[in-house]
């Protein structure tokens, strides 16, 4: 067997070639935040209707919202089934789902609750035992709304494999159980961020500010600034917009960092060489699918995750069928690590190797085959020939093994903890669904409990 090459992590740093040097800040702003994926988008929109006297500006890198993580996954509404039940991915997903059904029936956001069934064979009976008793016993979040002592906050089914396929024929006679959740759904995810635009642009303070990149941030403490500004301290911003080669400088007063897969690269400009924090990448690759073995599928299928020798832990669910608004069915993700080029090690911060993992983003038609043998473990009558790769998606992971729940990191311009940065760190699934339960912990949790 070949040697599986070692999975590098990327640990480059913002400006870590000084391109850009230190620059006084031309204005203030009382919330900054940086990234325009559904995350940051959240947050803007709930710190601007928390704070409509102060100012909240979001500043994306792209020329729209969500062309990253958040524009390249599966849509669904995830219930909350399989991580720790003390988890932030736990908590925040049970809670962020209540939040998201409640925020599509208002704004009219295209979704549907279709349930979803996590079909297991023989072997893989007690892993769904497990998920079925962890749902009995979980509690109800925190700031999650009045309820009576008998609902579940995560209602669940377990049936059995005659059962599952009541509900859906299609499946294989080798499937013996199945847990049934009836609160799984999906969403249209592009509505869902234009909603959350709409907030933030029709509110008195909010701006969202796009094709502009973060070149480089440091700490600002007004004791030792001569300047016309506010006496807070904070963090200085440089930004440049467009193709343009200087920058302009705003003094965020509070800083959030919700730039994804560039996540990192903030923090690491400001911590030691040796503390720095590697980010991995994990490439997952989606099947569109037409053909025989789907045609009574009208819920959401997953399988168990692996639990052989090429498990993945909790860095793949397995590569599952999800439906889209309009019926069509698809399969995945897969997961395949790629590492950033060696290069990238020596803490270059350049496009080339920040970005490395766009040259990722090809459809790949290799992946169908083990694709298709994964899928025709729980629906046999799929074919190969039905499957055709349809779009590719990289998650931020802060590890490549075990599990690593959800990271909201603090830090402080000055030691005597003023000028906060919260980090959002290895947001991945489930950040969609936990997207606006995320926004209400750091808006009211963490902002909030400081202002």
């Amino acid at each position: 067997m070949a040697a599986v090459a070692k999975i590098r992590g990327l640990t480059a740093a913002l400006n870590s070639n000084n391109r850009f040097k230190y620059k006084a800040p031309e204005a203030a702003v009382d919330f900054l935040v940086v990234g325009g994926g559904v995350g940051g988008l959240a947050i803007a929109s709930r710190l601007s209707e928390r704070f409509p006297n102060k100012s909240t500006y979001l500043v994306e890198r792209h020329g729209h919202a969500g062309e990253e993580t958040s524009s390249r996954n599966s849509e669904v509404i995830h219930a909350g089934l399989y991580y720790p039940p003390d988890s932030l991915k736990t908590q925040l997903c049970l809670r962020g789902r209540h939040l998201l059904y409640d925020r599509c029936n208002k704004y009219n956001i295209p979704f549907r609750k279709t349930g979803k069934l996590v079909v297991a064979h023989e072997h893989q009976r007690p892993y769904v035992e497990s998920l079925f008793h962890k749902a009995k016993q979980l509690e109800w979040p925190k700031h999650s709304p009045p309820h009576s002592s008998d609902d579940y906050v995560l209602p669940a089914q377990l049936i059995s494999g005659e059962q599952a396929r009541e509900l859906e024929p299609d499946l294989a006679n080798s499937i013996t159980a199945a847990l049934w959740s009836p609160e799984t759904g999906i969403v249209d995810s592009h509505a869902m961020m234009e909603s959350l635009e709409k907030d933030v642009l029709d509110s008195e303070n909010g701006e969202l500010v796009y094709s502009t990149r973060v070149v480089r941030v440091d700490p600002y403490k007004s004791s030792k600034q001569s300047t016309s500004l506010p006496t807070d301290d904070g963090w200085v911003v440089q930004m440049v917009t467009g193709d343009g080669q200087e920058g302009d400088s705003l003094l965020a007063k509070t800083l959030i960092n919700a730039s994804g897969l560039s996540a990192n690269l903030i923090l690491n400009s400001l911590l030691p060489l040796n503390s720095r924090i590697p980010m991995y990448f994990a490439r997952g690759s989606y099947a569109a699918y037409s053909g025989p073995g789907i045609s009574r599928i009208t819920r959401l299928i997953y399988p168990c995750p692996e639990t052989g020798r090429n498990r993945h832990a909790f860095q793949s669910l397995g590569t599952h069928l999800t439906l889209d608004l309009q019926g069509k069915v698809r399969f995945g993700p897969d997961l395949e690590w790629i590492s950033p080029p060696s290069s990238a090690e020596e803490f270059d911060s350049n496009e080339e190797n920040v970005d490395f993992w766009r040259k990722h983003l090809i459809p790949d038609e290799s992946r169908m085959g083990e694709m298709h043998s994964a899928v025709t473990e729980y629906l046999p009558e799929v074919t190969f020939e039905g499957l055709r790769a349809d779009y590719v998606g990289i998650r931020p992971k802060l590890v490549v093994s075990g599990f690593q729940d959800f990271m909201l990191r603090t830090d402080y311009a000055d030691s005597h903890s003023k000028g906060l940065m919260i980090s959002l760190l290895g947001i991945e699934s489930p950040g969609l669904t936990s997207s606006l339960a995320i926004a209400e912990r750091v808006v009211e949790d963490i902002i909030g409990e400081q202002l």
